[in-house]
């Protein structure tokens, strides 16, 4: 019998941006893995990055936006059945610069409470409950 070989827990990153009891959410273009879904933008962390680093950077290269990363709000795991994920989440209280959606196929700013009515990927759900309970 063959041992399957365990695949590495990817960290990635996402930032939950808000402003005024707002939430910036992105949806995946239809193309990409779990496309359609809705996500709260971010990325993987490259080796010699921390968190921090890793979701600035993201925040530049998917959103256009320098963003001032603020306080860790919570963490995640899910095994998808392409990538097991560490999910960690970080508040941005303000960033500079337009949002453009340079890998998204559309942003959206919507009210905290109504999150739970868009299709997000399983690792960003306790994002969600966690923002629920903050509310």
């Amino acid at each position: 019998m063959t041992q399957m070989k365990k695949r590495s827990r990817v960290m990635v990153v996402a930032a939950v941006i808000e402003k005024d009891g707002w939430v910036l959410i992105a949806r995946r273009r239809k193309e990409e893995r779990l496309g359609g879904k809705w996500e709260f933008p971010g990325g993987k962390v490259e080796p010699g990055e921390n968190p921090e680093q890793a979701l600035k950077r993201e925040l530049r290269e998917e959103l256009g936006i320098e963003a001032e990363i603020g306080d860790f709000l919570c963490s995640s795991r899910y095994d998808y059945t392409h990538l097991p994920v560490e999910l960690h989440a970080y508040k941005v209280m303000t960033f500079s610069g337009e949002i453009v959606p340079y890998v998204h196929d559309q942003v959206l700013w919507v009210p905290q409470q109504d999150l739970c009515r868009y299709d997000f990927p399983e690792a960003n759900r306790e994002i969600m409950r966690r923002l629920a309970d903050l509310a």
